[in-house]
């Protein structure tokens, strides 16, 4: 994957290769937490960092710890120890730093850890065989590319509730899953510009 560049990465993960509407990774609090637009935007803020950062994070770990000792047979579970350790610090710093973002945020932050699409991005890039700054234009990337599509999502379900009658055999997940699916073929016409194999 040397001949991509990190805004290429970047653009790709937001767009072509959204690991939501692509990969259909993080889809439980993907529809769980998309009824408003403020509840989306810091769910979709929260993952974006996240994201960025524990890609970082597992990238050096991977390349400098488990590769030369031989433990690459171990990176699912020290992944996922990287992650739930690197929330758990940011939600310690936010609550000491500021409270009422962490009051905010508070709820979030314990579904980051479970989010299946953080973990999806760090084994996307061990498969895919990134760079340092590939890897972490992916995590970046991909993190915003699940807020845009919670955004989204959570504007779209937003109106139809103010605005719409929505048959009662669709309310609650039909109607959600149909929007999900007209989504997902929306963003299949950015599909050709850029794509990360």
């Amino acid at each position: 994957m040397e001949q991509l560049g990190f805004f290429t990465i970047l653009f790709s993960a937001v767009f072509t290769n959204n690991i939501l509407l692509t990969n259909y990774l993080g889809m439980c609090s993907f529809l769980g937490c998309s009824r408003e637009i403020k509840t989306a935007l810091g769910l979709g803020t929260a993952v974006s960092f996240v994201t960025a950062a524990t890609s970082i994070l597992n990238w050096l770990v991977y390349a400098y710890i488990l590769v030369p000792f031989d433990l690459v047979y171990l990176r699912f579970i020290v992944f996922i120890v990287v992650i739930a350790a690197f929330v758990q610090l940011v939600e310690m710093i936010i609550e000491r730093v500021s409270e009422p973002l962490y009051n905010a945020l508070g709820i979030f932050l314990p579904l980051i850890t479970v989010n299946c699409a953080i973990l999806g991005v760090s084994l996307f890039m061990v498969i895919r065989n990134y760079t340092f700054w590939q890897a972490f234009g992916y995590g970046l990337g991909a993190g915003l590319g699940w807020a845009l599509a919670i955004l989204a999502m959570a504007g779209i379900r937003q109106r139809l509730a103010q605005r719409s009658r929505i048959p009662r055999g669709l309310e609650g997940p039909g109607i959600a899953l149909i929007i999900a699916g007209t989504m997902a073929l929306a963003f299949m016409g950015f599909n050709g510009m850029v794509s990360l194999n």
